[in-house]
């Protein structure tokens, strides 16, 4: 049997990414979404998650590129002066491989965030976090200890084919290279304790965006198994790339997971769409 699992990053970032995932969960394929824990949009996001049971939710956990859940001072190794995480992974790993990275302070910070995704109620997924940060070492150990303490069932494994989507030249294939790596490795953590991931991953994890072409071909071209597609929905980008300093085309995601062509595609290729309790359901 194909099964799919579509799922929207970044839930709770802004208001027009929880009013795209709405939509796609109502008009289209979308059945699965990970929630930032402390970002802005939070509130309203749990509530669209609580509204529509057909979307399994699970936590993103956040390192770079967001804010905390604990107060700064708490966590100084993670926190610029204004008291919020580092741009991007490449700081991230930067800081990390120089020994400038607490790891309790790791522990504690995504700990906070597990437990405000906990008290909302929702009953979650799945782990994964924002730029893939999970998949350092060090930071996988400290992710599966508490999914599994949560009782948390599966984690996402981005092992992205090197050559999908745009080929944006030697750097990008290097990083690929890279999180390849580094996928393949927490994989295996995660299979030792008992933690489920889906059998193939097609999210495209440069920045350009899935778009109907993309999605269509991605379905074409789906194995025996569930695959993961990781997305990035949103429905106004002249609003949502200056608010989150990302030139991403979140409208063509969006799009394409309520493509007409989409839908036709998985029901004449027989794909069933999942989230990722059917990992172990």
């Amino acid at each position: 049997m194909k099964r799919l699992i579509v799922n929207a990053d970044d839930f709770g970032r802004h208001e027009l990414i929880n009013k795209g995932v709405e939509q796609a969960v109502e008009k289209g394929i979308l059945r699965s979404a990970t929630l930032m824990p402390g970002a802005k949009a939070f509130d309203s996001a749990v509530e669209i998650g609580k509204s529509h049971p057909q979307l399994g939710v699970g936590i993103h956990f956040t390192l770079v590129n967001g804010y905390p859940v604990l107060p700064p001072s708490e966590i100084p190794s993670l926190v610029t002066e204004e008291g919020v995480f580092v741009d991007d992974h490449t700081a991230f790993v930067k800081k990390l491989v120089s020994g400038h990275v607490n790891m309790q302070e790791v522990r504690a910070e995504l700990s906070a965030q597990l437990r405000r995704m906990e008290n909302t109620g929702l009953n979650l997924t799945h782990v994964d976090s924002h730029q893939h940060m999970h998949t350092l070492p060090g930071v996988i150990n400290v992710v599966l200890d508490l999914a599994k303490e949560a009782g948390i069932r599966a984690v996402r494994i981005p092992k992205a084919p090197l050559f999908s989507g745009e080929f944006g030249g030697i750097g990008q294939l290097i990083g690929r290279l890279g999180l390849g790596t580094l996928a393949r490795l927490a994989g295996g953590k995660a299979h030792s304790r008992g933690l489920a991931y889906p059998d193939y991953f097609a999210g495209i994890v440069a920045g350009e965006a899935v778009s109907e072409a993309a999605l269509l071909k991605i379905v074409s071209d789906l194995k025996e198994g569930i695959t993961e597609v990781m997305m990035h929905p949103g429905t106004d980008n002249g609003q949502l790339i200056p608010a989150t300093g990302w030139d991403h085309d979140f409208e063509a995601e969006y799009q394409a997971m309520t493509s007409p062509a989409v839908m036709q595609l998985v029901k004449k290729h027989q794909v069933e769409i999942v989230n990722f309790r059917s990992l172990y359901n």
